[in-house]
């Protein structure tokens, strides 16, 4: 099986940008399970997108109009959510935040190198 180190350190767990405003850090997982957090600065898009992973998040802090499917909401500080697998799923950020998602399995893709991800 494979997996992360037992701790993670902030400092040293490299942040990748995703797209304009938007940072991921992955942290803990297995193949399992995964933990990752996602920093927005304010106008950061989450683009809708769909994936075969189950997945929970918490807004560590922030404000979010998440859509899930075709429901759209505002969240914020302290709230979850829930995105069944295959649902189409993306976010605006309203105010400076990050949310912690967790994915059921792994998400390989996030850790893969650019040449893993073509070698599939």
């Amino acid at each position: 099986m494979i997996q992360s180190n037992l701790f993670q350190n902030e400092q040293q767990a490299g942040w990748e940008i995703t797209g304009p405003g938007v940072q991921r850090q992955v942290l803990g997982y297995d193949d399992k399970l995964m933990l990752v957090k996602v920093k927005f600065e304010k106008g950061g898009v989450g683009e809708p997108h769909s994936h075969p992973h189950a997945q929970a998040s918490y807004v560590e802090s922030g404000s979010f109009e998440m859509t899930i499917g075709d429901t759209k909401k505002i969240i914020n500080k302290g709230d979850g959510y829930y995105v069944p697998p295959y649902t189409v799923h993306g976010c605006v950020c309203l105010e400076e935040g990050m949310l912690v998602d967790s994915f059921s399995p792994c998400r390989w893709d996030f850790i893969q190198t650019d040449s893993e991800k073509y070698a599939l």
